[in-house]
């Protein structure tokens, strides 16, 4: 398996641009990762990147190779799918990106059991609040929150997911409560916002009377994790736009009161997404239809009643 090792070492430094980016996707460290490489282009006779001390590029040979070796790994993904598909006993490693209060809340408790019921599988779970390159980051699964952008990966809908802006009884009591999109604005309020490197230019969505209205909100405070928003709002620092789920316990208890209600933003679906070439893996359709019952069913269960 040495020179599969090695292609698949080539095939992700490729992908990742990095030798360390690779040598962790594949969990091995980056001297192992620059000898698999070097191997193979002993092996070609040739070379496949371009060192230098700040880049790694590939080269016209490299451009080249990374074709058929994308498709000699696919070939041996779909054989040994095939095989465990045929033999009903799923293997291998699945790679599973999801948001933080989605991964946290929804998936993680969940993969014990999983695990379980499929103890040939192995699971690594990534989580993060920014937007996850499925294709490039080497996932087979991802879940995804908010509205999808032309994409070419495989969509299954799992539930809508309604969303509200919150904000504590403290800062209410200080800065008032403000009865639209319009107030928000108007009365520069702290609005708390969900940022990461790439991100949009950020503004909330909302519906009105006339239809769907874009706010230029602002705030002092940004972060690229939505719990640690959620924890500012609880504070009292600022107003919080979040998926009801992920603050239906503080809602009920009062920690976390409903404003701007003449304008609700709109519900965002929760996705699981999955590259094409992914689909015939018996263990990517076990996992979708596993987490996507447990997920609706836990959505549901903290939404029901806020």
């Amino acid at each position: 398996m040495s020179y599969v090792n090695n292609l698949k070492m080539f095939v992700r430094v490729y992908e990742l641009g990095s030798m360390s980016a690779a040598a962790r996707d594949q969990r091995t460290s980056p001297a192992v990762a620059s000898g698999r490489i070097s191997d193979l282009e002993k092996h070609l006779g040739v070379r496949l990147f371009n060192r230098t001390t700040r880049s790694l590029q590939p080269t016209e040979n490299g451009r080249i190779f990374y074709d058929g070796a994308r498709k000699v790994l696919q070939a041996i993904d779909d054989a040994e799918a095939a095989v465990a598909d045929a033999t009903q006993n799923p293997r291998g490693v699945l790679f599973v990106g999801a948001p933080l209060g989605v991964g946290r809340r929804f998936i993680a408790p969940n993969l014990p059991e999983f695990k379980a019921q499929y103890p040939q599988i192995e699971l690594r779970l990534r989580l993060s609040d920014r937007i996850i390159d499925v294709t490039s980051e080497g996932l087979d699964v991802a879940l995804h929150l908010g509205r999808l952008d032309d994409s070419g990966l495989k969509m299954r809908a799992i539930a809508e997911a309604p969303r509200v802006i919150c904000a504590a009884p403290s800062y209410i009591a200080r800065r008032g409560l403000p009865e639209d999109g319009a107030a928000l604005v108007r009365d520069r309020h702290d609005c708390l916002n969900l940022r990461y490197p790439g991100a949009k230019e950020f503004q909330w969505t909302l519906q009105t009377a006339e239809g769907l209205q874009k706010f230029d909100i602002s705030g002092p405070f940004e972060s690229d994790d939505g719990d640690v928003l959620t924890q500012w709002a609880l504070d009292g620092h600022g107003i919080v736009l979040k998926p009801i789920f992920e603050v239906a316990d503080h809602l009920r208890a009062g920690r976390l009161v409903p404003v701007a209600t003449k304008t609700p933003p709109l519900p965002v679906s929760l996705s699981i997404l999955t590259p094409h070439r992914r689909l015939r893996d018996p263990k990517v359709r076990l996992f979708s239809d596993f987490i996507s019952t447990r997920c609706k069913a836990a959505m549901e269960a903290l939404t029901r009643g806020t």
